[in-house]
């Protein structure tokens, strides 16, 4: 990697890294690649071994709302490249973790990695076999490739959310939590009126490691409300 600038290590006055373009570099690469050069988070996930900046997001939502405290069973959809995976292993290094994602993801000891579809058919069965009960959390850091259509990237992204959740509630315990990257100002009122059904607590926060400038926000669901079972809602007519 090729860096300019007037500071010592390729570093202008500032201490900020300036990139060279290069041929085969567009603008907008040079512009992610200098931004990344320059983001204090990705710096300090390298240094923490972190795999990716989002572990800071986990951490920062851990300290705000107590997720990882005491939980058994957790489960990561998309969890590639794993970041989020290790801050649950570093918190909880005795608790069963569940990761899956369409990309691989390379192994990281102490967490069962799937990489498999979310919607297909026998995947719910293939999670509650690895975690060998219901779970405590499910996390959801999934984020649908877009097409720079805005009204398609909306609903390929709200799809995506709506899937995570579907298979939340049937993954988890009662009293579980749900937390998943949403759009910004928390996703549309059709959503959160279904957060607000199946859980007692719902809260919608932007964690400082998420980029000022990005779209994306967090819900943070607590408090599932798991359905009667069939038999005791007979029981109850």
């Amino acid at each position: 990697m090729t860096v300019t600038g007037a500071g010592p290590g390729g570093r202008s006055r500032g201490g900020k890294v300036r990139v060279k373009t290069a041929k085969r570099r567009s603008n907008s690469s040079n512009r992610w690649l200098e931004r990344q050069l320059n983001d204090p988070y990705v710096v300090a996930a390298k240094a923490a071994g972190y795999r990716s900046r989002a572990a800071f997001k986990l951490k920062e939502l851990d300290a705000q709302f107590s997720l990882l405290g005491q939980v058994e069973r957790v489960v990561d959809l998309g969890a590639a490249p794993g970041g989020w995976c290790q801050v649950v292993l570093e918190r909880r290094p005795r608790a069963r973790i569940v990761a899956i994602d369409l990309l691989p993801i390379d192994t990281i000891v102490g967490v069962t990695i799937f990489e498999k579809d979310i919607l297909d058919e026998d995947t719910e069965a293939v999670l509650l076999a690895a975690l060998g009960g219901q779970a405590d959390l499910v996390l959801s850091d999934m984020a649908a490739n877009t097409v720079g259509h805005k009204q398609t990237d909306h609903l390929r992204t709200m799809g995506l959310i709506e899937a995570g959740l579907d298979m939340a509630t049937r993954l988890l315990r009662p009293g579980g939590a749900f937390v998943a990257k949403v759009l910004a100002g928390g996703g549309d009122s059709t959503l959160t009126a279904a957060l607000k059904k199946q859980f007692s607590t719902v809260k919608h926060v932007k964690p400082p490691a998420s980029r000022k400038g990005s779209s994306e926000w967090y819900v943070v669901a607590q408090g599932y409300k798991a359905p009667a079972p069939i038999e005791d809602a007979a029981a109850a007519d």
